[in-house]
């Protein structure tokens, strides 16, 4: 019986979806009574807007749902990256210590690094080509290793720092998986597709509880947020690696697949960029909490928190369609139209912020009635 629903799950990978639902839906209930009686809960501060105690610890929920509905039907994965479990649980550890006492950015920088070790070195899961990039295609050993932890680093932290409102994390996430899962299952590697799958899945409850919850409102915190960098990273090097050494058909080839990623991810990494930049030039800490993101900018202009998420999915999706649409275009040539794109409608967002924030405060500014 086992061996047959396998069978099909290896057929028809999709239906994974339901099964990580599923469990993540069944194992919700206890997490948050968990978290109301431990009081691992966020209260009302000056950088939240919600009402009441609400629990932080969502990602412990999409961690269990996750390993379990992988563990039954892709066991296999694991013993292809099997110290990759370990530093998932490393990541997942510190973001949890962080939930509760706030651990200074150098020692949460430690963690990474350490749960990156696993994935990186140990399970040998890296990125060793540059695509053409400056001419350069497989790089050393050190040049490999150096490059995959920078770009580990970027993408946990990127995804982290979008986690401001409700189901904005969540929602990229959803999207990132199953642009990678319906992609692994086309080309062929059912344990990679199971495995995102599952986590769509895994998302999917977190999204429902944590923008329809209400009285079950439940947040994903940083123990959510990294151990969902720490997964989008992993199917980030698996990605670029299948398309650097011709390890999918033909029609699913990407000569641009960084440039491609770039596009998928647009949303946290150009909005990490210009956040950096921001406050480099202010001569504040890049590392400074404000309230300058992206989200923050479009709450500015009256956009509800649901609304502005949905705005950014719909901004997801468009560039992910930029990337399929330019995936054989130069890395260059799509790399710099993702960036003047973002770029462009950043500007325009800025100049509504001002019209609603300065415009109509100023003298020459008249309003019809």
């Amino acid at each position: 019986m086992i061996d047959e629903i396998l069978h099909y799950i290896n057929q028809l990978p999709f239906l994974t979806v339901l099964i990580s639902f599923s469990i993540g839906f069944g194992f919700m209930p206890m997490v948050l009574n968990i978290a109301k009686k431990r009081g691992f809960v966020v209260k009302p501060n000056k950088r939240t807007s919600h009402e009441g105690a609400v629990p932080n610890i969502g990602g412990i929920n999409i961690f269990i749902s996750y390993l379990l509905t992988v563990f039954f039907l892709s066991y296999n994965l694991f013993s292809e990256v099997q110290y990759m479990i370990i530093g998932v649980f490393i990541i997942l550890i510190v973001g949890f210590v962080d939930d509760l006492i706030d651990i200074k950015a150098h020692w949460k920088l430690i963690g990474e690094i350490s749960a990156a070790f696993f994935l990186i070195v140990l399970s040998d899961i890296r990125l060793t080509n540059l695509h053409g990039f400056l001419g350069v295609y497989q790089i050393s050993d050190i040049s490999s290793y150096a490059l995959s932890f920078f770009v580990f680093i970027v993408i946990i932290n990127s995804l982290n720092l979008i986690d401001g409102i409700d189901g904005l994390a969540s929602g990229l996430g959803i999207i990132y998986t199953l642009f990678f899962a319906v992609y692994f299952q086309l080309a062929g590697f059912t344990n990679f597709s199971i495995s995102s799958y599952a986590l769509v899945g895994s998302l999917a409850v977190f999204f429902m509880y944590n923008v329809f919850g209400h009285k079950n409102k439940i947040f994903m915190g940083d123990s959510g947020a990294l151990l969902l960098g720490y997964m989008i990273s992993l199917y980030i090097f698996q990605f670029c690696e299948m398309n650097a050494y011709h390890h999918v058909p033909e029609f699913l080839h990407m000569k641009s697949a960084p440039s491609v990623i770039v596009c998928i991810m647009a949303v946290p990494l150009f909005d990490t960029f210009r956040i950096i930049l921001t406050r480099l030039k202010k001569g504040v800490s890049p590392f400074k909490a404000d309230k300058n993101h992206i989200h923050h900018l479009l709450l500015k202009i009256g956009l509800k928190h649901v609304q502005v998420t949905l705005v950014l999915l719909f901004v997801t999706i468009v560039f992910v369609i930029l990337g399929l649409i330019g995936r054989n275009w130069s890395i260059y040539l799509l790399t710099l139209v993702a960036f003047t794109l973002a770029s462009v409608l950043t500007y325009i967002l800025w100049r509504i912020v001002d019209y609603k924030t300065i415009g109509k405060g100023s003298p020459g500014y008249s309003q019809k009635k």
